[in-house]
């Protein structure tokens, strides 16, 4: 299940911390796993906890603790709404709805296409730019009304047909 290639990343990780404490590396075992795979399969979970010596449950808890591990196949890109509470007073929850409508999909959908998926995040820690949300688990964007989420939609779907 894991590669050379893998271990060999995995081995890195490791080495930055105690001998005696090295299921520290759990996420970024989880990470590079999802790098590679583009998602955490309960099989990879397996693998990981086989070669941190912890009990598979133990990576499972990690793994869907943190929304940013898929577990299953995602679109191209992975679009995470904050609604919790402060966006959700500054439409967060709207933000959502709109894109479940002009995407065709709902929360934790896929659209047809394979280039979104909506999810549903908790706090993403911009609280004053709300409502926020996450592309890819990397690119924060912030203010999202109607307007911005059309133009970001429509940039992604632009960047595709280049």
């Amino acid at each position: 299940m894991i590669s050379e290639q893998t271990q060999a990343r995995f081995d890195r990780e490791v080495a930055k911390y105690p001998h005696d404490q090295k299921q520290s590396a759990v996420m970024a075992c989880l990470t590079i796993v999802q790098q590679e795979q583009g998602f955490v399969s309960a099989e990879s979970e397996k693998a990981v906890a086989a070669y941190l010596g912890m009990a598979p449950m133990a990576v499972h808890e990690v793994t869907t603790f943190y929304n940013m591990y898929n577990q299953q196949p995602v679109g191209k890109y992975k679009l995470n709404v904050c609604t919790n509470l402060p966006c959700q007073l500054r439409d967060g929850n709207k933000a959502l709805v709109y894109l479940e409508k002009k995407l065709g999909v709902t929360m934790g959908g896929t659209t047809a296409d394979g280039l979104f998926t909506l999810q549903q995040s908790e706090c993403l820690g911009a609280c004053a730019d709300a409502p926020v949300m996450l592309v890819n688990d990397v690119n924060m964007c912030s203010f999202m009304s109607n307007d911005k989420l059309d133009q970001l939609i429509d940039a992604l779907k632009s960047a595709e047909a280049s």
